[in-house]
């Protein structure tokens, strides 16, 4: 995607299908400004299990970025690089800064432990004396901390790590697995407020019609 306010650093692609944790690449692309090619994949038809994706990523999940042929899989992986790779953002302090560490520290606590006791939470395992995020509460109220000195994650500076768990709060909240805490609920307003959450929140809703739509189709005319 280009236009005339984006930033083309060498090739960049970004794998993509609407409604999933791709949704927050795609919004921290647009906060970061970026120029980038979207490859969309029609989940409901099974796209992303096709042997060209199959290669990309073997796991036939989204997100996937491909930069200059280097691929970058895993949420807090692909934050971390686009963040940085895009720096006059400003939405990553840079080494040196005080806030690089509890910027990094949020992103990796995304995929290391936020959602794994979110799943765990909503699927109702038992958790385990040795879970690497102690429990549910535990890891909710550790994450809520800083909000309640806000209005991001690292105070008063907006950063990659506010769109990542932003946007995860979004989706768990929605689905009632997360609690509709004031303090979350509050940072999700703020948040998609923002010019680049509305923008893709809105072209999302569309690219999730257009596959539905693909698939009816397709149901129809089959024989």
């Amino acid at each position: 995607m280009t236009d005339s306010k984006t930033i083309a650093r060498g090739n960049l692609v970004h794998y993509h299908s609407p409604n999933t944790r791709s949704t927050g690449t795609r919004i921290l692309l647009a906060e970061l400004g970026a120029a980038y090619e979207m490859r969309v994949l029609n989940m409901k038809a099974g796209e992303h299990k096709e042997d060209g994706y199959r290669a990309v990523n073997p796991l036939c999940k989204v997100p996937a970025i491909v930069h200059d042929g280097a691929l970058v899989t895993e949420q807090g992986a692909i934050f971390i690089y686009l963040a940085d790779l895009f720096p006059e953002a400003g939405l990553a302090p840079a080494i040196g800064d005080p806030l690089r560490g509890p910027y990094l520290r949020w992103l990796v606590y995304y995929g290391s432990s936020f959602e794994p006791a979110v799943i765990d939470h909503w699927a109702k395992h038992p958790v385990s004396p040795g879970t690497p995020y102690g429990s549910f509460d535990a890891m909710l109220s550790t994450l809520v901390a800083p909000l309640r000195k806000g209005p991001y994650l690292l105070g008063e500076k907006f950063s990659a790590a506010d769109v990542l768990i932003g946007t995860a709060f979004k989706w768990t909240t929605g689905f009632k697995v997360v609690p509709e805490l004031p303090e979350i609920m509050e940072y999700i307003g703020r948040l998609y407020e923002r010019p680049a959450f509305q923008r893709v929140t809105a072209a999302e809703a569309e690219l999730a019609a257009a596959h539905e739509a693909a698939v009816k189709a397709k149901a129809e005319a089959a024989p």
